[in-house]
């Protein structure tokens, strides 16, 4: 199990440009949300598995000042909670960059950063890996466990087969602070062109509220997510999405033939804080990304070992956002976004929103090719996965993760690979 914590500056400190932007990471002088998920796992009646929190800052400027404080907040709850917890730092990400260099693999070090959503998340696969694990569960650090069951469930079905197709990955999903699967937000004038939230539900009602308990998914949740190795040791997270690197990573698994499932059993209280961003700020992410994607869909190429995919593939969403009449979603959007601004007085944000119209249409010319770009990245995390499969050189990962120093608590045991 890994779990990633977000950190930022104490909250009377601002954003600076360049440092990372994440939803809702913790100010340092705050205890977050950690703390909280971590006692959650109480309750697990299956405590067999290595846990594993990877420490996230929004600046290096941070990075020793966040240690310490996860190693604070997490050190109490260790007395009565019968899991090992191992920590991933930024200073023993720098050590491996020194191990790589030292053996001439320097090209290697890109695809390892604690920057941005997907790097993290192949921290969350490359750990894993490394430690010899046979698969790999995702959870975010803002999420509770309310089912003893959950393990037990989520090994259920990790590295089967139903109707001849290989379970190389389960989605499980969130529920809200009142129970249900739904996301409600308050309707305005903007969301009948971008009706992203009305997709979401509709998908969520076709996958997670019928029947089978399991069933193949368009859209996948990234802090409930079982990965298995297959999969995770042949397919990364494409770094150069800017958010909802879970979905982009279920295309990119898509393409490269592995399948993912949804168990409408296995679900996670979601309680996270209020996002720290205005909306112009989160649909310009979501804009980007769609392009991306959709981009990475039309540019595919006929390839050994890879298969092709369709928006319509992964319908309703986020497929309803993959199509050609994403740019007048946007426009349309935008401009009603632009006028709830203006009518609010905020003339900067109804700048802002209007600005995703342009945004949008020379973003695409950032990554002309994302398929051809996802063919070499993948091509290049194999050769990494290779390469670290080398005993010396595993050992002398492995041993940077799991030293022992004035930051982290010591583990006792590893899950090892049984097949």
């Amino acid at each position: 199990m890994v779990i990633p914590s977000y950190w930022a500056r104490e909250r009377k400190a601002s954003h600076i440009e360049g440092e990372a932007i994440y939803d809702h990471p913790t100010p340092l002088d705050s205890n977050g949300t950690l703390l909280r998920t971590i006692e959650s796992l109480k309750i697990l009646k299956d405590k067999n598995f290595q846990l594993v929190i990877i420490i996230a800052t929004t600046t290096e400027d941070i990075n020793l000042e966040a240690e310490t404080k996860v190693k604070n907040i997490i050190t109490p709850a260790l007395a009565n909670l019968g899991i090992n917890i191992l920590l991933f730092t930024p200073s023993k990400l720098k050590k491996i960059y020194n191990l790589l260099i030292s053996h001439g693999k320097e090209d290697y070090i890109k695809l390892l950063k604690l920057h941005g959503y997907p790097n993290i998340r192949n921290l969350c696969i490359f750990i894993p890996h490394i430690l010899e694990s046979e698969v790999a569960l995702l959870i975010d650090d803002d999420e509770v466990f309310e089912d003893p069951f959950f393990i037990s469930k989520a090994r259920e079905f990790i590295g089967k087969n139903i109707k001849g197709k290989a379970i190389n990955g389960v989605a499980g999903y969130y529920t809200r602070e009142d129970g249900d699967y739904h996301i409600k937000k308050p309707f305005k004038d903007w969301m009948r062109y971008w009706d992203q939230f009305d997709r979401m539900n509709e998908a969520f009602d076709k996958i997670i509220g019928t029947k089978p308990r399991l069933k193949e998914t368009p859209f996948v949740f990234g802090g409930n997510m079982i990965i298995h190795r297959n999969l995770f040791t042949t397919v990364p997270f494409d770094p150069n999405i800017t958010r909802g690197e879970d979905i982009d990573f279920l295309i990119n698994a898509k393409m490269f033939g592995f399948n993912f499932f949804l168990d409408n059993q296995l679900s996670l209280k979601h309680l996270p804080p209020p996002k720290a961003h205005p909306v112009w700020l989160q649909i310009r992410e979501d804009i980007k990304r769609f392009i991306y994607e959709r981009a990475k869909i039309k540019n595919q190429e006929e390839l050994i070992g890879v298969n092709y995919v369709k928006p319509e593939d992964f319908d309703p969403y986020p497929g309803s956002f993959l199509k050609d009449d994403l740019e007048e979603k946007i426009e349309k959007s935008s401009q009603l976004l632009s006028r709830d601004y203006l009518l609010a007085g905020d003339m900067e944000s109804s700048k802002e929103a209007l600005n995703n119209i342009s945004i949008a249409k020379t973003y695409a010319n950032l990554h002309p090719n994302p398929f051809k770009s996802l063919v070499m990245l993948q091509k290049k995390w194999k050769e990494f996965i290779e390469f670290t499969y080398k005993r010396e050189i595993r050992f002398d990962i492995k041993n940077i993760i799991e030293k022992e120093s004035e930051y982290e608590i010591k583990p006792a045991f590893h899950n090892q690979i049984t097949s």
